[in-house]
């Protein structure tokens, strides 16, 4: 039975850095495809070393915008 997870992919330098919001799952890839897959093998290889019992899936709802706060000094 498939589980569903939020990914958020972030381009840092010459690498796209891939993470599983719920697990804290962290891969990369030199493309976004490459991130993609290999954050899947990564999560696959997290669940099946630890389970899946009490793992949290996606609200399937996400917000992502600019934040912008005061920093003093």
């Amino acid at each position: 039975m498939p589980k569903r997870f939020t990914a958020v992919i972030t381009k840092e330098e010459k690498w796209y850095v891939a993470h599983c919001v719920e697990l804290g799952v962290v891969s990369q890839g030199k493309t976004i495809e490459q991130a993609q897959a290999n954050l899947k093998e990564a999560v696959e290889l997290y669940l099946e070393s630890f389970g899946t019992e009490g793992i949290p899936e996606s609200t399937g709802e996400i917000l992502l915008y600019p934040l912008e706060v005061a920093v003093s000094g």
